[in-house]
């Protein structure tokens, strides 16, 4: 496995003295003594009414004799300490097993006073790995790109952004230098670096043109081929046969997979010399420490494997780390062709967030710049949330159905939930300017004890305090039991905003927020609206993490 993204991310926690799900958890395995980790955390509503963490009773009974906890075990759980540990209200057994509750209010205090440390990643101390993210499909035109490899370059996109918010330098290959690619990208808030003309590969030709396997007397190449180089040898005199295909032997070379490796070259050159703050001065060092992850579509690995053994073949100082994070096909359902464009794709989106706004908000709103902004934001939150949403190696399936303004599964309605929390705010603002209540207070005088519907700590407990403990886990490669293979996580993100935007509606639709101005009412008040600061940061944090802006109106 390759843990060292996530080794580096640890300290954290210990550095800001916040809370973690993690840590809480590691203390309270530790409690119980040696053995398989056994507590879990709780995440339904119903049986968060009454607990948060729970050992079931069929492990503690493989743990303890009939079930029956040690007196002094059960004491040190209950008085559970340590960094980011929250404190303990209870701990009993309960016929389901160990259920231990935490004391709420201490931990509303300990969260909702330092909101930003829970809802953004801490910056490192000292630089990360180096890793060169390359997405092949951003090769061809945009009428060209299928919807399976939009899909990848969507998982490079937003696997880049997660990377760099925990540190890891990453450079992103290719550079689009088509004009009519970078307006889709752009449509889509997809963030790739532009390039004014195409790599030179007249240094590369040379190399390449003396390792040729020599033509037979009456072979004929395709057109545009300049020679073949046979890769199996290579393969077995690097050991690198693992997880490659047995058919890659041999390699017909052109100038566009020329092209595409001199852009390769160019960028690991980038480090090389010296761009990169951390970087040792040796060709050997960039090698060993820079990793290159090609996220390709499923019908683009074979060509992939090949690119990578004529890298190694040509290439003395070429990276000794390759990794494939293959994306699974993408699969449509009802009338759509198979053979749709990702352009064509955006359209369908686009037409039908059109429709659907209107219907709800009716007028010709297309002619509206605010809302022509607004429907580009949503037609990309639309797709990206569709794409994202399933585990990256995972088949995945699209209908041609209509998009709902009601549904709660979608972009739309999260970015939908964003404008609600937007939208509070600047009603308490315009409230506050109006004389109605009074401006915030300090948030070390708000009384936390005032939280105390199911919701609020649902809305804590699930998406607040684990949120950074989620990111950490989605900037983590981890590697297959063999070969090159990787996978990620970034299904992670879209899956979290999806159920807190469930969870803050809920809440939205059941609990008045900005009540009556009383002043006896005020203290909870504010207690709510910090909760839903703390909320709307994370919210926020996740849609930057998928390139989308968050929503002031809809």
């Amino acid at each position: 496995m390759l843990y060292f993204l996530f080794r580096s991310l640890l300290p954290v926690v210990m550095a800001t003295g916040r809370l973690g799900v993690g840590e809480i958890l590691e203390a309270l395995n530790a409690a119980l003594g040696p053995g398989d980790p056994v507590w879990f955390k709780e995440t339904h509503a119903r049986h968060l009414r009454v607990r948060d963490f729970l050992a079931p009773r069929r492990a503690l009974q493989a743990r303890f004799r009939d079930g029956q906890v040690p007196e002094h075990v059960f004491r040190a759980v209950a008085c559970l300490q340590g960094p980011g540990v929250a404190p303990v209200l209870r701990c009993e057994p309960t016929p389901s097993g160990l259920s231990l509750q935490l004391q709420r209010t201490a931990v509303f205090e300990r969260v909702l006073g330092a909101v930003t440390s829970y809802a953004t990643p801490a910056k490192p101390a000292s630089s990360g790995p180096r890793m060169l993210l390359h997405c092949p499909a951003l090769h061809c035109s945009p009428g060209a790109l299928r919807l399976s490899q939009l899909r990848a370059v969507l998982v490079a996109d937003h696997l880049a952004r997660a990377l760099c918010a925990h540190g890891v330098c990453v450079r992103l290959v290719p550079p689009v230098w088509d004009p009519h690619m970078q307006t889709f990208l752009e449509k889509l808030r997809v963030d790739w670096p532009t390039a004014l003309e195409r790599t030179s590969t007249e240094t590369l030709r040379s190399r390449v043109l003396t390792e040729l396997t020599p033509v037979h007397d009456g072979e004929t190449l395709p057109p545009g081929v300049l020679g073949r180089l046979c890769l199996k040898e290579l393969m077995e005199e690097l050991g690198r046969g693992t997880g490659y295909d047995p058919n890659v032997d041999n390699c017909l070379v052109t100038e566009d997979l020329l092209s595409v490796l001199a852009e390769l070259q160019e960028a690991v050159r980038h480090w090389r010399e010296g761009s990169y703050s951390g970087l040792a001065d040796t060709p050997d060092a960039v090698a060993d420490s820079c990793m290159v992850v090609h996220v390709v579509s499923c019908e683009e690995e074979f060509q992939q494997q090949k690119l990578d053994l004529l890298w190694w073949k040509v290439d003395d100082q070429a990276p000794l780390s390759q990794k494939h994070l293959v994306c699974g096909p993408v699969k449509i359902a009802g009338a759509l062709s198979t053979l749709m464009t990702a352009p064509e794709y955006y359209k369908l989106r686009h037409a039908q967030m059109c429709k659907a706004s209107a219907l709800k908000h009716g007028g010709d709103l297309i002619q509206d710049p605010i809302w022509t902004e607004i429907f580009g934001v949503l037609s990309a939150a639309t797709i990206k949330f569709e794409m994202l949403s399933t585990a990256a190696q995972s088949q995945l399936l699209l209908t041609d159905s209509s998009i709902s303004t009601k549904g709660t599964k979608s972009g739309t309605f999260v970015m939908y939930n964003c404008a609600r929390l937007a939208t509070l705010f600047e009603s308490y603002k315009h409230s506050m300017e109006q004389g109605l209540y009074p401006t915030f207070p300090p948030v070390n005088s708000l009384d936390f004890s005032l939280l105390h519907d199911e919701g609020e700590w649902l809305l804590l407990f699930n998406s607040v305090l684990p949120f950074l403990d989620l990111l950490s886990q989605t900037a983590v490669l981890a590697s297959r039991a063999s070969g090159f293979h990787i996978t990620a996580r970034t299904e992670m993100v879209c899956k979290f905003l999806v159920q807190l935007s469930m969870d803050f509606s809920s809440y939205y639709n059941r609990v008045h927020i900005l009540g009556e101005p009383r002043p006896h009412l005020f203290g909870q008040m504010f207690a709510r609206l910090q909760l839903l600061r703390a909320v709307r940061e994370v919210l926020h944090t996740g849609l930057a993490l998928l390139g989308l802006p968050p929503l002031s109106h809809m």
